[in-house]
């Protein structure tokens, strides 16, 4: 008996992702819990400079003042009950300072485009269609930082608008990486304070236009996170106890169905021998001094050794 409907998928032929691969994560919290995996099993991987990014032009105007050097000034910073904010970034970048603060967002700016010159792979997963417009500014901006809301004005990106988007930061990235691989997904958390139909209409909007730029032949990939869960975990034991976000499960799922689309066989090797290191580093023994401990101790540093004689970069804790 079949209790579950399954997306099929297939194995990337090509530019699969191995341990010499460069990763950039862009976009929502989901981008967060797979980059947290990528974390974990020791790839290269670096997960949203700017914090977490919902929608696509925030995105696009992060990679463009990144490409374009165009650093912040103290013109375009917000002090709200002493803290200090920009509406480009995400809150975890505040700081009680004007000088922190500007330390803080164009060291970043520097670092993406670090990444973005030398990444193999951009993994972008876009949340929600729905953005705000700063009215005296007239600015779509990447996060209200719970500024009064009469301040702005609340839009919904059409399909051709999120197209647009989506180009000029493929065109963007190109021009200074033009071998890069773009994986586009959407996110499967649901923004239900939007609304219900509101939502669905958003999601409808970025997996329309993600459609439209999708071309593998020309390195433009598509990976079906939203649909995983939608179809696949369509129960709410998939779901934390806000009944929004996906929880621990639904995201090991996920990941796990991601691997074995686009990891390398000898990838997904190494990150399961990866992932068992972290498992014993994490053991704590009743006797941290006894003989038997002393020795597998001994057993997991050469474990170590092994792993990190093939990829340096391999940094265990």
């Amino acid at each position: 008996m079949k209790l579950q409907t399954n997306i099929k998928l297939q194995k990337q032929p090509h530019h699969q992702i191995d341990y010499t691969s460069k990763l950039m994560l862009l976009g929502s919290c989901f981008s967060e819990n797979i980059g947290g995996k990528f974390a974990y099993h020791k790839f290269q991987s670096e997960i949203n400079p700017f914090g977490i990014l919902f929608h696509p032009v925030a995105i696009e105007n992060l990679i463009t003042r990144s490409i374009n050097e165009d650093f912040y000034s103290e013109k375009e910073l917000v002090n709200q009950n002493e803290i200090y904010s920009c509406f480009d970034a995400h809150s975890k970048l505040n700081a009680l300072s004007e000088v922190q603060l500007l330390e803080n967002l164009n060291a970043q700016l520097s670092e993406t485009l670090h990444q973005i010159k030398s990444a193999s792979h951009i993994i972008i997963t876009l949340g929600t269609a729905w953005v705000y417009r700063h009215i005296a500014t007239d600015k779509i901006v990447a996060n209200c930082h719970k500024i009064p809301q009469k301040q702005f004005l609340k839009e919904l990106l059409s399909v051709e608008d999120v197209v647009t988007s989506l180009e000029s930061i493929i065109a963007l990235v190109r021009s200074v990486n033009p071998k890069i691989n773009f994986i586009f997904t959407v996110s499967p958390v649901r923004h239900l304070k939007d609304g219900f139909v509101e939502n669905n209409r958003s999601k409808a909007h970025l997996l329309s236009a993600i459609h439209q730029v999708v071309e593998p032949r020309k390195q433009l990939f598509y990976f079906p996170s939203y649909e995983i869960m939608m179809d696949e975990l369509r129960d709410y034991r998939f779901y934390n106890q806000d009944m929004i976000h996906p929880n621990d499960l639904a995201v090991d799922y996920i990941w796990e169905t991601f691997k074995t689309v686009w990891l390398a066989e000898d990838a997904v090797e190494i990150s399961e021998k990866i992932a068992s290191i972290q498992t014993k580093k994490a053991h704590r023994p009743f006797n941290q001094n006894s003989e038997a401990h002393q020795k597998f101790l001994a057993n997991l540093q050469d474990e170590i050794a092994q792993i990190q004689k093939e990829f340096p970069h391999v940094k265990f804790d």
